[in-house]
């Protein structure tokens, strides 16, 4: 099997930051042979067999997309021909189907049935970090060990939507939403209906900061700034399922296997 590609796209961002992980956590990978490169051309993305799509600045990475023709690329890449996507921060705004919390009109790339608020916590001023309970890396290295987050400006997400059928594609019907990780109830919202308060104070368990929908996975936090590369080993693990049973099989047999993985965190 040739090497499995990997891109991070490289518009704006923390890009340069998720590589050198990605490398160390790859080593626990070593069934496979792994290659990463900075994604900014069309060309470029239909070399990889999966992306990141990192944080930064959602609204310029969208017209930077744009400018370059890039825009449709990366939707049909995500939605058409279901290849694994990660994104973090503005990665999973500008995977989100619906985008709510002000701002300029955003033209994302969809993949992600659920409603997310940008700036959910506020400002810059407003960010800040915390130790998380992932039960996802329950099987993975230092399993026990919670994993330290860091929220910039982050978004949560609000909502899960219906994963009716995309029409703008010809992919299978989507998978539900998977609910990977909440931020419990320590921080306030500054916008939208609850403003003010917490999720706890909302009844809620917490707000929501982590999802899967199949093959494409987000996070409201960034894992590339903070040297722990568990999250990013686990995606690998994903990535090489999905590489693996595209081989086997073609698109049936992933999409089986997405399935399967969605089975094995809900059993977590």
């Amino acid at each position: 099997m040739a090497p499995i590609a990997v891109g991070v796209l490289a518009l704006q961002g923390a890009f340069a930051e998720h590589v050198p992980i990605l490398n160390g956590a790859s080593l626990e990978h070593n069934k496979h042979g792994w290659t990463f490169c900075l994604v900014r051309t069309p060309s470029e993305l239909a070399s990889c067999d999966a992306l990141i799509i990192p944080g930064g600045e959602s609204t310029a990475i969208s017209l930077i997309a744009s400018r370059t023709e890039l825009l449709e690329p990366l939707r049909d890449f995500i939605k058409a021909a279901r290849k694994p996507v990660w994104g973090t921060c503005a990665g999973l705004i500008l995977l989100a189907d619906v985008v709510s919390g002000g701002g300029p009109k955003l033209e994302g790339f969809g993949g992600l049935a659920v409603e997310v608020r940008r700036n959910y916590f506020g400002r810059q001023v407003e960010s800040f970090e915390a130790d998380l309970d992932l039960p996802f890396l329950a099987s993975g290295k230092d399993a026990a060990k919670s994993f330290h987050t860091i929220f910039i400006r982050a978004p949560v997400v609000s909502s899960l939507l219906s994963s009716s059928p995309d029409t703008s594609s010809t992919a299978p019907d989507r998978p539900a939403v998977e609910i990977l990780a909440r931020l419990p109830a320590k921080a306030k919202a500054v916008t939208g209906p609850g403003a003010g308060k917490s999720a706890g104070e909302l009844g809620e368990e917490g707000d929501i900061v982590a999802v899967r929908q199949g093959n494409v996975f987000g996070t409201a936090f960034h894992p590339e700034l903070t040297g722990d590369g568990r999250i990013h080993g686990w995606w690998l693990g994903e990535v090489g399922r999905w590489v693996e049973g595209r081989e086997r099989g073609g698109e049936a047999e992933a999409v089986t296997l997405e399935k399967e993985a969605s089975s094995e965190v809900a059993a977590a």
